[in-house]
């Protein structure tokens, strides 16, 4: 199925850097360079599969426009921003955001995200005409991505921005390994430049919240990295 990429940016140069590498990968792309446009082709086009949204735009910026989408629609948005600061990232996620990537961006990086989010949000079957929900099962933990909610048999497991994000990487793919890089720069969205101890502190609180015996769910692979188990 050739998926159809809506890229809201100002910039026409991002614009024709996305578009470029986008269309390799296959896709349909079309363009807008401010909020209003963007509102005006997701009310006319009923097939766009994903949103591209650049944050400052003129007419209306990009949070005002991820506001206006969550009212009706749980497509998904990667946010483009050259406003790294923490606040602007927990805003944007907390409005609906599925992705954050901070500009300047490598485009490699940019298409395995949307790759990524693509194969997340379809794979599932979830669209808006079926209202289902985005759910993701392992073991005995659903995890709502609509409502960032992590359950175990039915009862709330309370996350943090990070850790909600981590269950994320960790239940779309069970079994896989992740390395310490992967896991910094999904979890934190930043940069992974040197090693710290606050993957390690942070798969430890989450260990604690699943159980008594986390490591049934989080594996340490010694050497590698952590890998979430599916059974």
């Amino acid at each position: 199925m050739k998926y159809r990429i809506l890229i809201a940016d100002d910039e026409a140069e991002i614009r024709d850097l996305l578009r470029l590498y986008m269309e390799k990968e296959g896709y349909e792309v079309l363009e807008a360079e401010d909020g209003e446009e963007t509102l005006q082709i997701l009310s006319r086009e009923q097939d766009i599969a994903m949103l591209i949204l650049d944050v400052m735009m003129p007419k209306k910026d990009g949070f005002h426009v991820l506001k206006e989408i969550r009212k009706t629609s749980n497509l998904p948005v990667v946010m483009l921003s050259a406003r790294t600061s923490d606040n602007d990232k927990i805003l944007g996620l907390d409005l609906g955001a599925d992705d954050y990537i901070a500009k300047p961006f490598n485009p490699l990086e940019a298409v395995a995200r949307i790759n990524s989010n693509i194969r997340r949000f379809y794979s599932l079957g979830a669209n808006d005409s079926r209202g289902q929900k985005r759910l993701l099962q392992v073991k005995d933990l659903t995890l709502d991505l609509d409502s960032c909610i992590l359950t175990k048999n039915g009862e709330e497991i309370e996350l943090s921005s990070t850790e909600y994000r981590l269950m994320e990487l960790f239940m779309s793919h069970p079994g896989k390994i992740y390395t310490k890089q992967q896991i910094y720069e999904y979890g934190w969205q930043e940069e992974y430049i040197i090693a710290d101890n606050n993957i390690m502190v942070c798969i430890s609180k989450l260990r604690a919240k699943l159980s008594d015996d986390g490591n049934q769910y989080i594996k340490t692979v010694r050497g590698l990295g952590y890998r979430f188990e599916a059974k």
